[in-house]
C-alpha cells in the first residue's frame, strides 16, 4: 500500500497541484495589471493636485518676474563699505 502511495502523490502533485498553483498565480498577475477603481481615484486626485501645484508655481513665477522687473527700474542701493576697505 505505501509503495503505491508515494508515486500516486508525486503524480498528483506534478499534474494537478503544480499546474493549479501556476494558473492561480497567472490569473492574479493578470488581474493586477489592470487599474482598480481605487487606483483610478488616486491617480485622478494626484492629477488634480499636480495641476493645482502647477498653477501655484506659474503664479509665483509671474510674481517673481514682476518683482525683478520692478527692481531693475529702481535706482541701485548705495554701496556699503566692508571692513577691508
Amino acid at each position: 500500500m505505501s509503495d503505491a502511495l508515494i508515486p500516486l502523490i508525486a503524480i498528483l502533485s506534478l499534474f494537478v497541484v503544480l499546474p493549479g498553483m501556476v494558473f492561480h498565480y497567472i490569473t492574479l498577475w493578470r488581474r493586477q495589471k489592470t487599474l482598480q477603481p481605487d487606483d483610478e481615484r488616486m491617480l485622478e486626485d494626484l492629477w488634480r493636485s499636480a495641476k493645482a501645484m502647477e498653477r501655484r508655481i506659474e503664479t509665483l513665477e509671474s510674481l517673481l518676474e514682476a518683482r525683478d522687473a520692478e527692481a531693475h527700474r529702481r535706482p541701485p542701493r548705495p554701496h556699503r563699505s566692508t571692513f577691508d576697505e
